[in-house]
């Protein structure tokens, strides 16, 4: 791994894989559309000499294909994540993710690199009836777009494997927080208390279960498993690791130490029903056995990850204005 190419790069966890992999001393290319991402994200990295920089969109073919040259590994992360307004813009997930992803994976192709990591999501498993849930899990009925959109990249980047020979790398993430966070519910409740500290609205009855990850031990991960070559020796060449903590919580008990943290006690107003909005999965936590097994363990708990990422948006206020643009 000398020459990265990252997509998403400019994103809450693309911009602090640039860092890591310019730490490292290995190149990186970054590529984003900066509809989401943040330029001011990637102020450290756009310092490094070994850092380039090219602002581009997944649907234009030639233009990635031109950016790429030079890379030996993709990490794909770009993509769009508004998993709660999927069925307001289908076509969005099908674009920003799996046709995204195929021109990604004949980027490669034309510059004859075979290496590719992609982030996928524990959503794929939907309302799965195993707890905690192991990568060779069946898969249910899907229960949102983006979750049917990443498995669509999944079986891509597993087919490009097979035919081409190229080497996959699949993580299943929980929901990642930490600095650089600009989406999510510790966002949206922040936001939320900013306005008015007295009231907090929730989506859904709070006794959603969830697990959370902090993105640097996300990143330790990914990057642990792309430099034992994992792929390499697996029988299709293409390996999937679930990404979590041996944990979750409840939307509640994350609440609470969002508050807790910020010094106020809100009246909390539920919306109702089990889930908080249609395809929000009311039960997500990973079974992470397969990639502890492979020397990696996260540094710290879901609410030390809570309390780091409104830490940084309270010193980050800046990122709320922002997104509104």
């Amino acid at each position: 791994m000398n020459r990265v190419f990252v997509t998403g790069a400019a994103g809450f966890i693309g911009s602090s894989l640039c860092d890591r992999l310019l730490d490292a001393g290995i190149e990186v290319v970054g590529w984003d559309d900066l509809s989401t991402g943040q330029i001011e994200f990637l102020a450290q990295a756009r310092k490094h000499p070994s850092f380039a920089f090219n602002q581009g969109d997944n649907l234009d073919k030639a233009s990635l294909q031109s950016a790429m040259k030079g890379c030996d590994t993709i990490v794909h992360l770009a993509a769009n994540a508004d998993v709660r307004f999927g069925l307001e813009h289908p076509a969005k997930d099908l674009q920003q993710n799996t046709i995204a992803t195929f021109n990604v994976l004949e980027a490669m192709r034309a510059n004859s690199i075979n290496r590719i990591a992609f982030a996928s999501t524990g959503s794929v498993y939907g309302e799965t009836k195993i707890i905690p849930t192991p990568e060779d899990a069946p898969f249910p009925i899907q229960t949102s777009l983006y979750a049917a959109s990443k498995v669509a990249g999944e079986a891509l980047i597993q087919a490009y494997c097979e035919g081409f020979g190229f080497e996959g790398y699949i993580f299943r993430f929980v929901s990642i927080l930490g600095e650089r966070y600009t989406h999510g519910h510790v966002f949206d409740f922040y936001k939320q208390l900013m306005t008015d500290p007295s009231r907090l609205r929730v989506l859904g009855d709070g006794t959603q279960k969830k697990s959370y990850l902090y993105v640097q031990d996300c990143l330790s991960a990914l990057l642990h498993i792309l430099k034992r070559d994992a792929a390499k020796s697996a029988r299709h060449r293409c390996v999937i690791y679930n990404l979590g903590v041996d944990e979750y919580c409840t939307l509640t008990d994350s609440i609470s130490w969002i508050c807790a943290r910020l010094g106020v006690t809100p009246e909390l107003e539920f919306t109702g029903g089990r889930q908080g909005w249609v395809g929000d999965n009311p039960f997500i936590f990973l079974d992470t056995a397969k990639i502890r097994s492979a020397g990696w363990q996260p540094a710290l708990t879901i609410r030390q990850a809570v309390e780091k990422t409104v830490d940084w948006l309270r010193a980050n206020e800046w990122v709320f204005q922002s997104r509104a643009l």
